[in-house]
């Protein structure tokens, strides 16, 4: 009987082991996040981090694409994961995307991290806020104190991984997915996402100074959506980084602020014209922009204003045209700047073509207006045509009668007889009293 029980033990515990090692590990939580490095995505991976902690999750799966953004924004990113209590994930995909400039840094900072075939990372010089290189002592500064961050980051992955992050600030170097791998810089490439947690499965990872396995290969990945204000939120940040939609903001605030001091006893348009201010300002702090380059915007500004009130026939125009393209190309265009925050020649050309083109239509207005004739007082009356309301009778040395002018009727004089109906124009006023001539 005890043999009986043993081997019914035996049975029933080569039955319960296969579906113990069938088990799914914790799920893995995946977000997908393609645009600039900004304030926005900090808040989005807080959030994220923090559902993937309260969840248990095997860990929080970043699928990124990004051209670079904010320093700011980079390291705060980059103390999020530091810190996280789940293990972060970084994949650069799709084929084709990019981890430039922020974005090599931000994948430093990830537990593992992976790319697909065809992507790139790299090149993360930093540039200073003007656009340009950055020189000197400011580049001791800010180059080295970049160096530190990714060299603390990278040294888990080895000399020649440090050797490449320090040389991604330092020469601005950027290197393929393969040339990734094999220094170490990334711990895999993969074609998708299953393809990633497969090869990830078992590799060790140090969250919180606690090393731990990764479980990943039968994890189940959830999607996690940003919600509605963080796209939102998300796309405003993207937006405001535009350098084409930094400078038609400008345009427009400054239109409307003119049309508010035009037109005093409102006030939609003055507001109107300091929020669109307001937000490109916000976008400038984003970007790296030459400020050189801005005060030739403001220059320009300044040349169409003084062509609406000291008309020079379009001269100041043409000059604040001018100054107004060289100034945008140089705000964004200039050496040292990203690719994303550069603005493309005919979109300044359009652009600038548009703000000079509105100008130009309130200065021609306006010399219409100081060319119009008074509406009222004698002068006003000079020109205006009429009609006879009654034959004009012999007056001493001339013809008087009445006549319907400018609604209303006046007495009037005339060097002929005017028979009734006559259209005539007036001449002059005396008094109360029109001078007219048959038209």
């Amino acid at each position: 009987m005890s043999r009986l029980k043993i081997l019914l033990l035996v049975v029933g515990l080569l039955w319960v082991w296969p579906a113990r090692g069938q088990e799914t590990a914790a799920p893995v939580h995946m977000v997908e996040i393609s645009g600039p490095v900004n304030q926005a995505m900090v808040s989005y991976f807080g959030r994220v981090i923090l559902g993937a902690e309260a969840a248990e999750a095997e860990a929080l799966l970043i699928q990124l694409d990004t051209p670079g953004g904010a320093l700011d924004a980079t390291l705060d990113i980059v103390q999020l994961f530091r810190n996280a209590r789940v293990p972060v994930i970084i994949y650069i995909a799709p084929a084709g995307a990019q981890a430039a400039s922020a974005g090599s840094v931000i994948t430093l900072a990830a537990h593992a991290a992976g790319m697909a075939p065809e992507t790139v990372i790299g090149a993360a010089s930093p540039v200073q806020s003007s656009g340009e290189s950055i020189e000197e002592t400011m580049y001791r500064k800010v180059v080295e104190d970049m160096k530190a961050t990714v060299r603390g980051l990278s040294e888990r992955r080895g000399e020649a991984a440090v050797a490449l992050a320090e040389s991604m600030i330092e020469n601005a170097e950027a290197v393929t997915a393969q040339e990734a791998l094999a220094v170490g810089f990334v711990d895999v490439v993969a074609e998708d996402t299953a393809d990633l947690l497969r090869q990830l499965d078992g590799q060790p990872v140090i969250v919180l100074g606690e090393e731990r396995l990764l479980n990943t290969a039968t994890a189940e990945v959830v999607l996690v959506e940003p919600t509605a204000v963080e796209r939102l939120l998300y796309g405003l940040a993207t937006i405001l980084m535009t350098p084409l939609f930094i400078s038609a903001l400008i345009g427009l605030g400054v239109q409307a602020i003119i049309f508010e001091f035009s037109h005093p006893g409102g006030w939609v348009a003055g507001f109107i014209g300091f929020l669109c201010i307001g937000l490109a300002l916000y976008g400038l702090g984003q970007l790296p922009a030459n400020y050189f380059g801005l005060a030739l915007v403001i220059v320009a500004f300044i040349l169409f204003v003084m062509e609406l009130f000291t008309p020079t026939y379009g001269a100041l125009a043409l000059t604040g045209a001018v100054t107004l393209l060289a100034g945008l190309l140089l705000t964004f265009n200039s050496p040292g700047t990203p690719e994303y925050a550069r603005i493309s020649v005919p979109g300044a050309v359009i652009l600038t073509a548009s703000i000079a083109g509105f100008f130009l239509f309130l200065f021609s207005r306006a010399w219409a207006a100081q060319r119009l004739q008074p509406a009222i007082g004698g002068e006003g009356m000079v020109g205006r045509v009429g009609r006879v309301r009654g034959d004009f009778a012999a007056d001493n040395a001339s013809y008087a009668g009445s006549v319907y002018v400018f609604g209303a009727i006046w007495r009037a004089e005339a060097d002929e007889p005017l028979p009734a109906k006559t259209k005539i124009t007036v001449q002059a006023v005396d008094g109360l009293t029109l001078r007219v001539k048959k038209m």
